[in-house]
């Protein structure tokens, strides 16, 4: 009688064994972000062939496999928790070592770099000062990232004129409440990013049975003022209404110190186009788009210009497309970088790191490195975190099939053992 039964059944216990190891590991890791499930696949043992019949001598545990199929998603209140809505895994590095996750549990660190709770850096595009993406995949880092200031070139001023006005002497810079009829004030800012204050003087010029014309300046005041210490206009122009109070034509805009000029150290002769609506002579309009005349007060309805100081990062985003921007202190937006993700011909085959991290293999083929949404990658989603695929229903079936299988290999042993006891009788 043959004794390879009980080989055969101790094989089954190892093998089964090895298997509630792997389900034990699923539950355990059944809320670990991004984790992915094991099954086992097992393969039988065949020792010798009599005729046609293969005789087994048993089981081993012929792979462990990796399900990389998509888990549930969970809200979070942190714009740098991210998932993957799709195929692609984050790619990660810590020096010269790269590694892939579907963990996407990342920050800021001291030194600027978004990293996982390891201190692995995420990879992507990172956007130059200038607006401009990179095509080379490196660390990203929100370090020094600010917002330069802009120097103001155009303002936009609505108002309502009085119709009614009396017409005052002559505009003067040093006496200007009284030789104006209103004034509006606008904040500008210089290649610096300073800000100015500019005075915008209206001053009703004629009276026409055809309409009425309107003077306007720009003035700066001493402390601003680059070539005086004294109040200075810096630029002016006229206003033409119709007599239904529409704004008929507009004078070129003069510059008489060339441009604005102001104080510390911006660059000078600073151009500001004065946009007053569109008129009917010079834009074509129906001259009622902006600033008008009409009886009643003179109120100012809209002002605005282009400039901006510049900003510290105040907070981030993160759209679909990996996009990370920056909002700045000066209420800009600006892109930083573009996180990517990587996609193999075979996730099956990655190696597993440990801390929900993955390696390349020669199985698993090499990356395809690129922006989400392309070549098949999914997209990125902000505020949220991928919880494990593991169904821990199908894992205590699981562990209960393979826990019986270990309990019928124990009993073959101890059958096995029967029998033997059962031949060395035989001799009594």
């Amino acid at each position: 009688m043959s004794i390879t039964s009980m080989f055969t059944a101790v094989s089954g216990m190892n093998v089964n064994g090895q298997a509630l190891s792997v389900v034990g590991d699923n539950i355990a890791n059944m809320n670990t972000h991004g984790f992915k499930t094991n099954s086992v696949v097992f393969g039988d043992i065949v020792s010798q062939t009599v005729g046609s019949l293969g005789i087994g001598r048993g089981v081993l545990l012929n792979e462990v496999s990796q399900e990389f199929t998509q888990g549930a998603f969970e809200n979070t209140p942190s714009v740098l928790d991210l998932a993957v809505d799709g195929d692609g895994l984050f790619v990660v590095k810590k020096g010269n070592n790269t590694f892939y996750t579907r963990a996407g549990q990342f920050g800021i660190d001291k030194h600027g770099y978004a990293t996982n709770p390891d201190g692995y850096k995420l990879q992507g595009y990172q956007y130059s000062t200038t607006g401009a993406s990179s095509t080379v995949v490196n660390d990203i880092n929100v370090a020094s990232i600010n917002s330069q200031p802009k120097a103001s070139s155009s303002v936009t001023v609505y108002a309502n004129l009085d119709s009614t006005a009396t017409i005052p002497a002559a505009f003067d810079v040093a006496t200007p409440e009284t030789t104006s009829n209103f004034t509006s004030t606008i904040t500008v800012y210089d290649s610096l990013g300073t800000a100015h204050v500019v005075n915008i003087y209206f001053r009703k010029a004629t009276e026409a049975a055809t309409g009425n014309t309107w003077e306007w300046n720009a003035v700066v005041s001493g402390s601003d003022n680059a070539n005086s210490s004294n109040d200075q206009v810096q630029a002016s122009g006229t206003l033409t209404f119709t007599s239904n109070g529409a704004l008929n034509a507009e004078s070129l805009i003069a510059y008489p110190t060339v441009g604005f000029d102001f104080s510390g150290g911006a660059t000078l002769d600073q151009t500001i186009a004065f946009d007053f609506g569109e008129s009917i002579t010079e834009s074509g309009g129906t001259g009622f788009g902006g600033t008008v005349q009409y009886s009643g007060d003179s109120t100012t309805s809209f002002l605005n210009q282009d400039g901006y100081s510049s900003g510290t990062l105040k907070s981030l985003t993160i759209n679909d497309d990996g996009i990370m921007s920056g909002i700045f202190t000066n209420g800009q937006t600006k892109n930083i970088a573009q996180i990517v993700l990587a996609k193999f011909i075979s996730q099956e085959g990655l190696v597993k790191q440990g801390n929900g991290l993955y390696a390349e293999s020669f199985d698993s083929g090499q990356p395809i490195v690129t922006a989400p949404g392309n070549s098949g990658t999914g997209q990125i989603l902000s505020n949220t975190l991928e919880l494990s695929n593991v169904d821990l229903a199908s894992e205590f079936v699981e562990m209960i099939i393979f826990q019986r299988g270990f309990q019928a290999n124990s009993r073959m042993i101890s059958t096995s053992d029967e029998l033997m006891v059962e031949l060395v009788n035989l001799k009594r």
